[in-house]
């Protein structure tokens, strides 16, 4: 796994080199090389060039993660977490946060 400027990419051998993709985009980014300081190099290149890109178009670039998660639940479900993070004296959001992270 490869990390620059907040985004991710996945690399896989492919015919005798690297070939990899910036993951949990809507937008399609993709990078190669014959070495893996090769890929990694093209990596920052390929999100250099995409950042650069937006910029350009005056557009917002993708981002894997916004920390939003839309989450539905049964009434009987959501009302059991809330009461234990009243219990716990934090909001749900962080009991949530806390739950996923413990179990992570």
């Amino acid at each position: 796994m490869l990390e620059y400027k907040g985004y991710q990419g996945a690399v896989e051998p492919e015919d005798g080199s690297f070939f990899g993709r910036a993951i949990g985009l809507r937008d399609v980014i993709t990078f190669e090389g014959e070495s893996f300081a090769e890929v990694e190099q093209a990596f920052h290149d390929s999100i250099d060039d995409y950042l650069a890109f937006c910029a350009e178009r005056g557009e917002q670039p993708d981002r894997s993660f916004n920390g939003r998660v839309p989450l539905r639940l049964p009434p009987e479900l959501h009302r059991r977490a809330a009461t234990r993070a009243e219990a716990e004296g934090i909001s749900l959001n962080q009991w949530i946060a806390k739950r996923i992270k413990a179990g992570a």
